[in-house]
């Protein structure tokens, strides 16, 4: 893997404007709604005048995601993306037209239409802000992609919190000028990266709009649980946006009551957060080795509860100092401690969200990718609403502190994630095998990415030197692959209910078992006509002396039943390890003896499956892997 990086998306057209183009978006609604709250101050309203607004304005934006984000995810469905994007940014400069009217004539009534229009607007362009990424990115590229997309949108809501807020106070009475002419430049910039978007097919050109919201929103809300990872992914994230929308909302009397700041100190509180998240969503690639690694889900999940824990433990009551700023906190006793665990809730809750992005991402048709997205998009406002609840029922009638809300969530979090690990247990499967392959190995592949291919059946084969070979390939492999392997292989303890959940497929000699071959090669078959990938190891079984043995005609069966293409794969430096059969039993059992080894995969340029035969698929192997074992 070596030399690819992330950030070189950002030097390519395909993705460039369009990461700009949501920045941007998320930059101006934050720069818009903070300004509201600075012209409140600007006019002097009283204080229960701005709790009003504070409790109206997330309803009054949320309102539309209700409304209309069914309607939305036809049309991003139905129409050709770029297109969609050039009309959704079009219309924010109509709309902060619309808000730079309010702020020169200091009407809120007009701003909080020109609010509920954002929030529509914003509905709209929610379902092409994902489903839009698999078909400018390459499978391998999804989790990069999406954590540069998430990094993006956390640095932006946090800078356009802080532009926003600072208007009023550096502008004083040029303030409404200065905030019309920000939201409509920022608005423009928006619209003109959007035509420089690449053309994006749509995704269902042919889709008749369903122009009844409620019976279009509980169909996309159907569509997007058809398959449990995807349906589970979904409630993922929407539990992420509940967690962020309780951690958010309570910062600002964290700040002021348990940590003796006031706005100033929320902003850096705010900034660690999001600097956090930002940071994890960015090492999911690296840390997948640029698959949709959802083992990486777990990991944030209990992380994320961890810090939490922590940072209840960390400042459980109100300290007597008032007014600190950033350095005056810095200095206190404990705020290292503090500031680590906002760092680590931040970083984790990364690591947690962008593989369940590229999840659904990856396994949802591209004809259904954007509805789906809608329905996450109308869950998500239900999570942001009931957080919202939770946080006024727990401190207004129950009296909770805010540090006791933080012990709760943390509690909640590993309970829900619990409850999502045990109905989907891939998730748990991809971080057990997850751990395992990165805590024993040092991975790194040449050509997968080349020649494996993105989309359609294929059949992999691949010498078999270890019992961890499906674990490395699978750890490598950006898509999805049906493993089948000898059955007592299969069958080993532990290892046999990660194969069970990947749903690998056993298989076992005519003499052994001759109705288990025959289910084997017509589960094979009916994989591979659902375009699916299939890897098998036509030796039948580990090599003894390190060597690769002759390949079987299992293969010609598969291929006579569907000629596919065929990916050559060998496997380099996995005859040294505790796995393979280089030594007894007993020598098995000694610690490692190349810890940490590095382990390479190699693959070929694909076969035509009517061009070949085993001998032939053997030799490709035996020249790709060289004199390496």
């Amino acid at each position: 893997m070596a030399g690819h990086n992330q950030f070189a998306l950002l030097g390519q057209r395909r993705f460039l404007p369009f990461f700009v183009v949501q920045a941007l978006g998320a930059f101006n609604d934050n720069v818009y709604r903070q300004a509201i709250i600075g012209l409140l101050f600007f006019l002097g309203v009283s204080t229960k005048e701005r709790s009003i607004y504070a409790m109206l304005a997330p309803a009054i934006f949320i309102l539309p995601y209700f409304l209309f984000s069914a309607l939305a995810g036809q049309f991003a469905e139905k129409l050709e993306k770029q297109r969609l994007i050039v009309i959704t940014t079009t219309m924010e400069i109509v709309i902060m037209s619309l808000a730079a009217l309010g702020f020169l004539t200091q009407s809120m009534p007009v701003l909080l239409v020109a609010l509920f229009c954002t929030g529509m607007q914003s509905t709209l362009f929610g379902p092409v802000k994902y489903s839009v990424l698999p078909s400018i990115l390459k499978p391998e590229e999804l989790t990069g992609g999406n954590g540069l997309v998430e990094m993006g949108t956390s640095i932006s809501i946090l800078g356009g919190m802080i532009v926003g807020g600072m208007i009023f106070t550096l502008a004083g009475s040029h303030g409404p000028v200065v905030a019309s002419v920000a939201v409509i430049a920022l608005a423009v910039a928006g619209n003109i990266a959007a035509r420089l978007i690449p053309k994006v097919d749509a995704g269902a050109p042919d889709l008749k709009i369903n122009w009844n919201p409620l019976s279009e929103s509980l169909a996309v809300l159907r569509m997007a649980r058809k398959q449990k990872a995807v349906r589970n992914a979904v409630l993922g994230v929407s539990w992420f946006w509940f967690v962020g929308t309780i951690l958010t909302s309570q910062l600002p009397t964290y700040a002021e009551i348990n940590l003796g700041g006031g706005s100033t100190l929320y902003i850096f509180a705010l900034a660690l957060f999001s600097v956090g998240t930002g940071t994890g969503s960015l090492l999911c690639e690296k840390l997948s080795a640029r698959t949709v690694e959802i083992g990486l889900v777990p990991l944030g999940a209990f992380g994320m509860s961890a810090f939490l824990f922590d940072l209840y433990f960390a400042r459980t009551g109100a300290v007597a100092a008032s007014g600190l700023g950033v350095a005056g906190f810095l200095g206190q006793p404990g705020s290292l401690r503090i500031v680590v665990d906002l760092l680590g809730i931040g970083l984790f809750t990364g690591l947690f969200v962008v593989p369940l992005f590229a999840l659904i991402q990856s396994r949802t048709p591209k004809s259904e990718m954007s509805r789906v997205f809608a329905a996450l998009n109308i869950q998500n406002s239900g999570f942001i609403v009931l957080a919202a609840m939770a946080g006024l029922l727990t401190q207004s009638v129950l009296g909770w502190s805010v540090p006791q809300l933080f012990l709760a969530l943390a509690i909640a979090n590993v309970l829900v994630a619990g409850y999502i690990f045990s109905i989907v247990p891939e998730f748990l499967m991809r971080f057990l095998s997850w751990v395992m392959v990165h805590a024993l190995y040092r991975l790194r592949r040449t050509g997968i990415e080349e020649h494996v291919p993105d989309e359609g059946a294929a059949l992999i084969v691949c010498n078999h030197v270890s019992y961890m070979d499906a674990l490395i390939l699978a750890a490598l492999i950006p898509r999805p692959v049906r493993f089948v392997m000898y059955y007592r292989i299969f069958n080993i303890p532990v290892m046999r209910w990660i194969f069970r959940t990947a749903k690998a497929i056993p298989i076992a000699s005519p003499k052994e078992d001759a109705e288990l071959m025959q289910r084997a090669f017509d589960a094979i078959d009916a994989a591979l006509a659902e375009g699916e990938l299939v890897c098998i190891f036509p030796e039948g079984a580990l090599t003894r002396d390190g060597d690769i043995a002759r390949f079987r005609s299992g293969v010609e069966k598969i291929l006579a039943r569907r000629p596919v293409p065929v990916v050559p794969l060998a496997l380099k430096g996995m005859w040294s390890s505790m796995w393979s059969r280089r030594d007894t039993r007993l020598g098995r059992m000694r610690v490692p003896r190349r810890f940490r080894a590095h382990i390479e995969v190699a693959a070929a340029p694909a076969i035509d499956g009517t061009a070949t035969d085993a001998a032939a698929l053997e030799a490709r192997v035996r020249a790709l892997r060289g004199g390496e074992a």
